[in-house]
């Protein structure tokens, strides 16, 4: 799990291996991750953009980038939340992800919420 507050954006990811999804025999190890996006400011903000990046545990990287989450653009007030699942696929038991959100003020002001990095861990494959 991991957390990081930007400017009053609080993140908080929860991964979670996902075995219906994975073939590791194949090479393909899918994770899971809730995502709540909590507005802890005193100023709205409208999540515009997703920035990702996956590594895996040979070093690759996959940068993810796209407008929205999960086909939306949620604009939070003070004390608003919004929350949704979303999945990786790896080609290695175990990764990791991090990334930011572009987050727009009424404004117009711009600013990266920060995604503090996490790890994709296949149960057991570490010690």
């Amino acid at each position: 799990m991991s957390t990081a507050t930007t400017d009053g954006i609080r993140v908080t990811v929860e991964p979670t291996f996902w075995p219906e999804r994975s073939t590791p025999e194949a090479g393909q190890f899918a994770f899971m991750y809730k995502v709540e996006i909590v507005n802890e400011g005193d100023a709205p903000a409208q999540l515009h953009a997703r920035h990702w990046l996956i590594t895996d545990a040979q070093g690759n990287v996959d940068e993810v980038k796209g407008e929205g989450v999960v086909g939306r653009q949620p604009r939070l007030g003070p004390g608003e939340r919004f929350e949704y699942t979303s999945w990786a696929m790896l080609k290695t038991p175990f990764g990791t992800m991090r990334g930011t959100y572009e987050m727009v003020r009424p404004d117009g002001t711009r600013f990266e919420a920060r995604i503090a990095e996490f790890a994709l861990t296949l149960p057991h494959a570490l010690h």
